[in-house]
């Protein structure tokens, strides 16, 4: 009986709905930017073995070649483009995506920081308007929704207009994936505005900015501490009176520090798959670690491919 109640709890339903519904549809050219290492290079042959993406591998061919020999991969058919190093890799994948022939970019064995830096090259880049931001989607098997995690990746230490862009790039991601209308919480240490805590301050900022019309497209709430944005019982013991208190979909931390450290205690306290992505840019950037398992690599993957299929129909993919 227990074994059955365990198995239950650590099912990943979430993350196997969205792997399915990016399944139905045709998989994206993607550079996969110096994949030399076995993970990497196992995700990206994985992800294509699940029919989720067609990867263009960048890097030192003889490498990727070996590597794939030594672990018993099929590189067969795939387009190998061969560059010495991972700083090249990081420039011929983003420029394999500016010609056309890739949609999605996906990270190897590189540094997160090398590939971001070619990516928001002003003159080679991938840069838009948006300032660029990192999503955890968090598949937490103790919690009835996918929780959005934003931004425990990318930006250090935000400030008000930079957490603008980061709030309406999650939304755009959930609404994308044909979620519906999320809401937001936005986190701090408490949930009363005091100026001993600036995070509380630019909270009430970003709720005024939603009302405005500055944020579109979700629910906003903040500054709400983290229990109060997902417990229900924390909500009516302080008594918050709050559509987004208690039900939050898309949470959204102080800065880069509170981030890592809540999407690293969902995942190594709570069982929690934590798939990345970056928005922002022209295209989804699928940002893996190397310490990634098969699922959440397949999940990466699946909500880049989602994102780029609702920005060709301009129009929600319901996973």
């Amino acid at each position: 009986m227990a074994e059955a109640i365990v198995s239950k709890i650590h099912r990943h339903e979430k993350y196997e709905r969205l792997v399915a519904a990016a399944q139905r549809l045709s998989p994206l050219p993607t550079a996969v930017a110096q994949p030399c290492d076995e993970s990497s290079l196992r995700g990206a042959i994985e992800a294509r073995d699940a029919g989720l993406i067609t990867p263009i591998l960048v890097g030192p061919k003889a490498k990727m070649i070996e590597i794939a020999r030594t672990i018993g991969l099929n590189l067969d058919g795939l387009e190998i483009i061969d560059v010495p190093h991972s700083h090249a890799a990081a420039a011929k994948a983003v420029d394999v995506v500016r010609s056309g022939k890739a949609e999605l970019l996906m990270k190897g064995s590189l540094h997160s920081d090398e590939l971001l830096g070619a990516v928001t090259s002003r003159e080679t880049g991938l840069r838009t308007e948006r300032r660029i931001s990192h999503v955890f989607v968090m598949d937490v098997p103790t919690h009835s929704q996918t929780l959005f995690v934003t931004d425990a990746a990318v930006n250090i230490a935000p400030d008000l207009m930079a957490k603008r862009d980061i709030v309406q790039n999650a939304i755009d991601l959930y609404t994308a994936l044909g979620l519906g209308k999320p809401k937001v919480a936005i986190l701090s240490a408490v949930e009363t505005v005091t100026t001993a805590i600036p995070s509380t301050i630019e909270a009430a900022a970003l709720c005024k900015m939603a009302d405005r019309g500055q944020i579109t497209g979700g629910e906003l709430d903040g500054p709400l501490a983290f229990d109060n944005a997902i417990s229900l019982t924390a909500v009516r013991v302080k008594g918050i009176k709050s559509p987004v208190a208690g039900h939050a979909q898309i949470l959204v931390v102080p800065d880069l520090e509170a981030g890592n450290m809540l999407a690293k205690n969902l995942t190594f306290i709570s069982n929690a798959d934590a798939a990345g992505i970056v928005l922002g840019a022209r295209v989804p950037i699928i940002l893996t670690s190397r310490a990634d398992n098969v699922r959440t690599r397949l999940a990466s993957c699946a909500v880049a491919k989602l994102l780029a299929y609702s920005r060709r129909a301009n129009a929600p993919i319901r996973a």
